[in-house]
């Protein structure tokens, strides 16, 4: 009886690894010697897949253990990895270019722990017009120093490697604008526009506390196109300062009560009254002007655009206020607004 317990209980545990294995979606294969960090990034595709041959492959003649199964053991417990590749440098010598690249890698082991490895591969690619038979020498690794790292995977990454420049220095706050902005509507935007950078902005201005002589404040404006309609696109604007860090443009917008002569909206227009104010994240048709410091919307009711709504905000105390919104409620195939909020004009 036990035995028969243990022989179930060892068919259970198999049939679970199966599961589980086929569950785990496999990694891609990518086998790209097109470029320095391409091969890298290969390197680590035939790892990830096991293929270690592979992989073993992408080394030149000096290989990275003593032989191919040493290389092999060195992935025992090597359940995935991760890798990111920064900017590359190269120099040319005797019929070859030799490439650094900047490597940050994150493996994690079968029971599920992660640690992070940064440092710089070396690659060499052999002038092709000078191989002249066979077999043909691609790009490949001459030499890999990795080192465990105590930084986030994220930020790991080396900044340089041998004697290139290093990279421009990073836009965080345009990438954290990025990161919240595809986070919040990633899954409602068009795709092509999510592929698109944003608009960005450089906003100068006095503090209206600011004492003679005190520096300008800065103000960065990011503009990110969302999605298209028939007549009407759709924006998210985000702000950045070095007070509230980033945060997205609310826009106000007033409530509206339309009256139409029998309530027919094809009809004779009769009032149109603000009964309250309410704000959304989202501008249509809008377009900043940085020599008026304004961003303007405009919302076509109907593809002729003799309805409408537009809004104008300004921009003063580190901040865009709505100073101006026009209505034009009246479907009459003319294009006739009224003002029914106005900040610009002096009681």
């Amino acid at each position: 009886m036990r035995r028969a317990l243990l022989a179930a209980t060892a068919l259970l545990s198999l049939a679970s690894r199966a599961a589980l294995a086929a569950d785990t979606p496999e990694a891609p294969y990518v086998d790209d010697r097109s470029s320095a960090e391409a091969v890298v990034r290969s390197l680590y595709s035939a790892i990830n897949r096991h293929e270690f041959a592979r992989a073993w492959g992408y080394y030149g003649d000096t290989k990275p253990a003593k032989d191919f199964d040493a290389f092999v053991k060195g992935y025992d417990g090597t359940d995935r990895v991760e890798v990111k590749t920064g900017a590359v440098s190269d120099d040319g010598a005797a019929g070859s270019i030799y490439y650094n690249v900047p490597v940050a890698i994150q493996a994690t082991d079968k029971q599920g722990e992660a640690k992070v490895f940064a440092g710089c591969y070396t690659l060499r690619q052999v002038n092709a017009q000078n191989q002249a038979a066979p077999p043909f020498d691609p790009i490949h690794i001459e030499k890999g120093a990795l080192k465990p790292s105590t930084a986030d995977f994220d930020e790991a990454l080396p900044p340089s490697c041998g004697d290139g420049p290093p990279p421009p220095k990073k836009d965080t706050a345009l990438e954290q604008a990025k990161k919240v902005f595809l986070a919040t509507y990633g899954d409602q935007c068009d795709k092509d526009r999510l592929a698109n950078e944003p608009e960005v902005f450089s906003i100068k201005y006095k503090d209206k506390n600011a004492q003679p002589g005190d520096p300008d404040r800065e103000t960065r404006l990011f503009h990110f196109a969302c999605s298209a309609a028939a007549y009407n696109e759709s924006s998210v604007y985000y702000m950045t300062d070095e007070v509230d860090g980033v945060r997205q443009l609310q826009f106000a917008e007033p409530e509206t009560d339309i009256r139409y002569e029998n309530n027919d909206s094809n009809g004779k227009l009769l009032s149109v009254t603000v009964i309250g104010f309410q704000t959304t994240g989202w501008a249509t048709n809008s377009d900043y002007d940085p020599n008026a410091h304004t961003i303007t919307t405009f919302n076509k009711w109907r593809g002729i655009g003799d309805a409408s709504d537009s809004g104008t905000y300004l921009f003063r105390n580190g901040d865009f206020s709505l100073v101006q919104y026009d209505v034009d409620a009246s479907y009459d195939g003319e294009e006739n607004p009224q003002t029914i909020v106005d900040y610009n004009t002096a009681p």
